[in-house]
């Protein structure tokens, strides 16, 4: 009963806007020539011939790259076919698989700014399944049947927000036990066609072993679902009336969805995978089946899987970052906690890596900003399971963004040297 009072006065309480009027009133991305904000045509002219490079070899069947710095769009194009032989445009759709992730991350921000938790709660306070969670302690091969055992603190939404809360990740958890554990209980990993609500499946998610102690560990997880879930208690709105309403309208993301709209199917880029050695289309299985999202029941609101968008749309969410918390004149997060968000919140689990993970992002440290091609200490990025990628880098106010749309291809090189290519395009 506590815990259903205590969600009643927060979503009672909630604001109608998160986001507010900013005195900087920074303008929406526009093209502009690179030369004008300090980098060197000929210099990116070399992304073109690594694009087609890797098309010509196999190693991806196209792409769009976007780069802009200081608020400009310098480089914006397309490259290679789709399935049905079309070719890539620049406002083509694609699945950004985890690239929700930082976006779920920002609207928790955006609440916890708002007074309505500290980062620090347990996610039982509001979730009260997860008062029980446990360690798996033992398993059974033979019928995916496992034991737990009692964790030494409860999980917070720190912890879900930074994957160190031991959470699994299903069809992509690095031990299979947990695969076979979520497969039989019905876990959904992120997508799905399937008429499953968001509440339903983290209810069950709760009764989920962990894979250790919270806090102890970074393993990438299904915490931002579980994340989702907790925007839509203290809000009292779906996921994604809560994105639409609070993030993408005041950044003018316009084709950003979980679901699209049935006028804009025909821009949604085909999956590919690789079959024989040739780059065919992608039906089903593993994350998901190739009609995803035009088809099925379109009720799961994943917080770490789920949304569609475009390069222009998901630059504009990169510059609000870059412009510390605004755009378009509307402040989303405060400059406070933009460097919040950007500060190393688990210590040294990542070891002398170059980098550490924030509230939403990988972000090179000063040992990393040695390595050629990380960018900028500060540079922050992450990608998609369906070979997304994207970093901006805020000393050098740059955003590199590529899009392709891939799975089960195997290593190919053109994130990293794309990176590379951006970098060493600045002229001033």
């Amino acid at each position: 009963m506590k815990y259903l009072c205590l969600i009643a006065m927060l979503t009672v309480s909630i604001t109608v806007n998160a986001q507010t009027k900013s005195i900087k009133n920074s303008p929406p991305l526009t093209e502009a020539s690179p030369e004008s904000v300090g980098m060197s045509s000929e210099r990116l002219a070399r992304i073109d011939k690594m694009l087609q490079e890797s098309i010509e070899k196999n190693e991806i069947p196209g792409a769009v790259a976007l780069v802009a710095r200081n608020g400009k769009i310098v480089y914006l194009k397309a490259f290679g076919m789709n399935k049905s032989n079309d070719p890539f445009k620049t406002d083509d759709i694609f699945r950004i698989a985890s690239q929700t992730k930082a976006i779920t991350a920002t609207a928790v921000m955006m609440l916890w700014e708002e007074g309505k938790f500290q980062l620090d709660d347990p996610i039982a306070n509001y979730i009260p399944e997860f008062e029980n969670a446990g360690i798996l302690a033992s398993f059974n091969e033979a019928d995916s049947t496992f034991t737990i055992s009692p964790t030494d603190k409860p999980i917070t939404i720190r912890h879900l927000i930074t994957h160190t809360s031991g959470v699994g990740y299903g069809v992509i958890d690095g031990d299979k036990r947990f695969t076979k554990i979520y497969q039989k209980a019905g876990i959904v990993d992120g997508i799905t066609k399937e008429p499953v609500l968001l509440a339903d499946n983290i209810k069950k998610l709760a009764t989920m072993p962990l894979h250790h102690n919270p806090g102890e560990k970074f393993t990438y997880s299904e915490g931002l679902d579980i994340l989702g879930r907790l925007i839509e208690i203290i809000s009292g709105k779906p996921l994604d009336q809560f994105f639409q309403e609070r993030i993408f309208k005041p950044l003018n993301m316009n084709d950003t969805y979980f679901y699209l709209p049935e006028n804009k199917y025909d821009r949604l880029v085909n999956v590919m995978t690789r079959k024989d050695g040739k780059l065919v289309a992608y039906e089903s299985g593993g994350l998901g089946d190739s009609d995803f999202p035009k088809a099925g029941a379109k009720s799961y609101f994943g917080g770490g899987a789920g949304l569609v968008s475009t390069a222009t749309d998901y630059a504009s969410f990169l510059q609000m970052y870059l412009n510390k918390g605004e755009l378009n004149g509307v402040r989303l997060l405060s400059r406070t906690t933009v460097r919040s968000i950007m500060s190393n919140q688990i210590g040294n689990i990542w070891g002398n890596s170059g980098a550490y993970y924030g509230l939403a992002f990988r972000v090179i440290d000063e040992h990393g900003e040695g390595i050629g091609g990380e960018g900028s200490e500060g540079t922050f990025s992450w990608g998609g399971a369906f070979n997304t990628q994207y970093f901006a880098d805020p000393k050098e106010n740059i955003i590199g963004i590529l899009l392709k749309q891939t799975l089960n291809i195997g290593e190919e090189p053109t994130g990293w040297k794309f990176k590379v290519l951006v970098e060493a395009a600045v002229d001033d």
